[in-house]
């Protein structure tokens, strides 16, 4: 099942339509879906893959709604006309600025010159760096790529890691074992995750290893194949570290540096991995590098004048 609520509806007939003619497009196309609406909230019910599918128009029709105050009835006959067809694949990059469709309605898109620069590298480059401060969204777009390459079944499996390095805390101190310690610093990759995927399906995933959450240390010594893996706060990777995450590179897969190099972590006199790598890669067939600034921050709008101010105090 799934639920999804049509954000800002005023009246449910711009969206659904005069006597709900537009939910009864969805009906004939889905007849074996039970399709529920109640206000501004519609429920989805049946077997997975076609729930997919439906919610995939559903967004679509969202998307409309948002840029145009209403749903027109021919533009759901078309939209439906071009996505039910069986095992249909979500958007492609250039097609549209949306790279997945996520929980509770989200639609996770590209919204900035940086991120839809960030898009169109992965998609031509099997190594794509993304540096840029905090807020610019990196790390999401990455992960929203890999859900997307996942659900499309180019991959079988996304691996995402980070450096544990402590930003002015010492690890030690924490209490509980290694893996309590550990799991503050892959936080925000979970968040990410939760956001696109269903949370039992999640847990599902990472049980069986279709996703992997992990400290860098834990790459060493293994070829990471048929996956999309991205390295997040790269910065704080030693030289070591970044050069053996990177030759861990199988030939069907795809990975994501991301970084910010105003943010080092790692004590003093230890180079970090990420400044080296920008240097001494840079020109190599098949690798990619996107620079974001603080005109791509999408947080609040205080990030961006906080960033500007330590970059002139630097």
């Amino acid at each position: 099942m799934k639920e999804i609520t049509i954000p800002a509806l005023q009246n449910p007939v711009d969206f659904f339509g005069v006597n709900d003619a537009n939910l009864e497009l969805l009906r004939k196309k889905f007849p074996s879906l039970k399709i529920i609406s109640r206000g501004s909230d519609l429920k989805l019910i049946g077997e997975d893959d076609l729930v997919e599918r439906a919610e995939a128009v559903v967004m679509e029709m969202v998307q409309a709604y948002e840029s145009r105050g209403r749903v027109d009835h021919t533009f759901v006959a078309d939209l439906l006309q071009g996505k039910s067809e069986k095992n249909a694949p979500l958007p492609a990059s250039g097609e549209s600025d949306i790279i997945v469709y996520g929980q509770h309605g989200l639609v996770v898109k590209a919204r900035t010159p940086g991120q839809r620069r960030l898009v169109t590298s992965c998609n031509r480059n099997d190594i794509t760096f993304a540096i840029g401060p905090a807020g610019t969204g990196k790390t999401y777009t990455a992960v929203a790529l890999a859900v997307r390459a996942l659900k499309n079944r180019e991959i079988r499996r996304i691996i995402l890691t980070r450096p544990a390095v402590e930003a002015g805390e010492n690890l030690g101190f924490l209490p509980g074992d290694l893996k309590e310690k550990i799991d503050p610093y892959l936080r925000p990759l979970y968040d990410a995750l939760m956001d696109m995927i269903p949370g039992e399906k999640l847990q599902s995933f990472i049980a069986n290893g279709t996703i992997e959450v992990a400290p860098l240390a834990f790459m060493r010594g293994r070829t990471l194949d048929n996956a999309y893996v991205i390295l997040d706060e790269a910065q704080n990777a030693t030289q070591s570290q970044l050069k053996m995450f990177l030759t861990r590179m199988g030939p069907s897969a795809k990975m994501v540096v991301t970084g910010d190099v105003t943010q080092i972590d790692l004590p003093k006199n230890t180079p970090s991995g990420l400044v080296q790598g920008l240097s001494l890669l840079n020109g190599i067939e098949g690798i990619g590098f996107v620079f974001l600034d603080g005109s791509d921050v999408i947080r609040h709008r205080l990030v961006r004048e906080i960033i500007e101010a330590y970059k002139k105090e630097d």
